[in-house]
């Protein structure tokens, strides 16, 4: 099955594109504007830009949205992950911005929703995946993006997930779990 996705992310597109093979996944054609991210949770802003990127495709869709919960903050900083240290922040600043805010050792929770939507079906799902760990004292290895420099996962407590293998991570991952979730779904 052929799928658009919705993100202009080129670290979302590599992992996805893996992740949900058999699928082919297309990209967001750059006419398409997607809608601003302000749902409350991670399904909501998820469906707003697969429902965005299917009407203008014509054509099943697929978006993901995901973030950092920290046990320590209350769940923060949560659907704002991406905007955690300022509307145009870096990872990097986000990252800082965290390791400030939160002590080592503190529990955290990667979470990913995808949401499928084929409006000539007229369905619309999503699937929700979780990885949980623990906030590393400082940033360590150079693999993954985002918050992976300070995330030690559970299942594996002596490396961040920026110190993982590719295939390590997709294991663990919450997108690599909700993406297995829509896969299944789908049937393959």
């Amino acid at each position: 099955m052929t799928l658009v996705l919705a993100t202009r992310n080129a670290h979302k597109v590599r992992e996805l594109a893996a992740l949900l093979a058999p699928h082919e996944l297309r990209p967001l054609p750059e006419e398409v504007t997607l809608p601003p991210e302000t749902g409350e949770t991670f399904a909501d802003n998820a469906l707003g830009k697969a429902r965005a990127a299917a009407a203008a495709a014509g054509g099943p869709a697929v978006a993901d949205d995901s973030g950092i919960e920290a046990a320590a903050l209350g769940g923060a900083p949560g659907v704002r992950s991406a905007r955690h240290a300022g509307e145009d922040a870096t990872d990097e600043e986000n990252l800082a911005k965290l390791l400030r805010e939160a002590p080592a050792g503190s529990g955290l929770a990667y979470v990913c929703a995808i949401a499928y939507v084929d409006p000539a079906r007229g369905v619309e799902k999503v699937f929700e995946g979780r990885c949980t760990g623990t906030l590393a004292a400082e940033p360590r290895g150079v693999g993954g993006f985002g918050y992976d420099p300070a995330f030690v996962p559970d299942e594996h407590p002596d490396r961040t997930m920026a110190e993982l293998s590719p295939d390590e991570k997709d294991a663990i991952s919450h997108r690599g779990r909700a993406a297995r979730l829509l896969r299944a779904w789908l049937g393959r």
